[in-house]
């Protein structure tokens, strides 16, 4: 990565970080206050996620200040996979806070405990959307400007905060009908932030498990790599390694065997070359006799 966008990826991780931590402790506040003031157990979830909120974005904070290290001896490709890391520890997160209230929801069920929600619910309820959505759209910004693996993590757990909130609002319309109407919003909840962390994990294990890179990437580097030379490459063997936003590709190729070793270096050399500024890809081509 260039040092002018490691410069641009330090300022969003910096803002966006340091706004959610800000603003979700607020609105922490006032969500546990109107869910403790109501009684409403959906509310006081809601709160609990929005805590974590804050907490994820230390973990933010912290995560994309390490992945931007340099390599050194004992990490020759850099640090950053420890975004990867990072959005997992979000996704455990989330798996938790969702595994909790759902537990609490079936026992606000199975008591039929009912909920009258106040005039604060809604403040609480409708200045949460607001801001959480702001927050998310924000960070889904920032994590396309910098292909963030950590900011559109942290955007996808302020946009469940926002849905769960809007969830409360429509139970708000209906809570003086029904006696289950908290219990119900509470589990709707669990589900919502359980999915968010489902969505996570999946990708980000996946990705330092190591993907397979797909057929029409693999046509694609072929052709790119074979536009370099006037006889046929054979290119095989192709693997990627990604390290957070920097990729090693490695190749084998065929190269006659009459040709020598600076000709096969200059060929192997034209490949890394193309590649790199195709792709973005540091490459080992490695040749071999046909």
């Amino acid at each position: 990565m260039s040092k002018t966008n490691d410069n641009l990826k330090s300022k969003y991780f910096r803002i966006e970080g340091w706004m959610s931590i800000i603003l979700n402790s607020i609105l922490f506040v006032l969500k546990y206050w109107a869910g403790v003031a109501t009684g409403s157990l959906a509310l006081i979830a809601d709160a609990w996620h929005t805590l974590s909120d804050s907490v994820s974005s230390v973990v933010v904070l912290v995560g994309g200040s390490l992945s931007r290290k340099p390599a050194d001896q004992d990490h020759p490709f850099g640090h950053g996979r420890i975004e990867h890391i990072t959005a997992i520890i979000i996704g455990v997160m989330l798996a938790i806070i969702a595994f909790d209230f759902s537990v609490q929801a079936v026992v606000k069920f199975s008591t039929r405990e009912a909920t009258v929600f106040g005039f604060i619910a809604w403040i609480a309820t409708i200045t949460s959307i607001i801001v959480k959505e702001g927050m998310a759209q924000f960070a889904f910004f920032a994590a396309r400007k910098t292909r963030s693996n950590i900011l559109s993590a942290d955007a996808w757990h302020h946009r469940t905060d926002a849905l769960s909130s809007i969830l409360i609002l429509l139970g708000l319309f209906v809570g003086k009908y029904f006696w289950w109407t908290d219990a119900v919003l509470s589990f709707l909840v669990a589900i919502m932030i359980a999915y968010a962390s489902y969505d996570i994990l999946k990708k980000e294990i996946k990705s330092l498990m190591g993907e397979k890179p797909s057929d029409d990437l693999i046509h694609s580097i072929i052709g790119s790599a074979q536009e370099t030379s006037s006889i046929p490459l054979n290119m095989h063997h192709i693997h990627l390694h990604t390290y957070g936003d920097h990729t090693e590709l490695n190749c084998h190729i065929k190269l006659p065997s009459e040709m020598t070793l600076f000709e096969a270096h200059e060929v192997c050399t034209r490949i890394e070359k193309r590649l790199l500024e195709e792709y973005g890809y540091i490459s080992t081509v490695h040749p071999e006799p046909l």
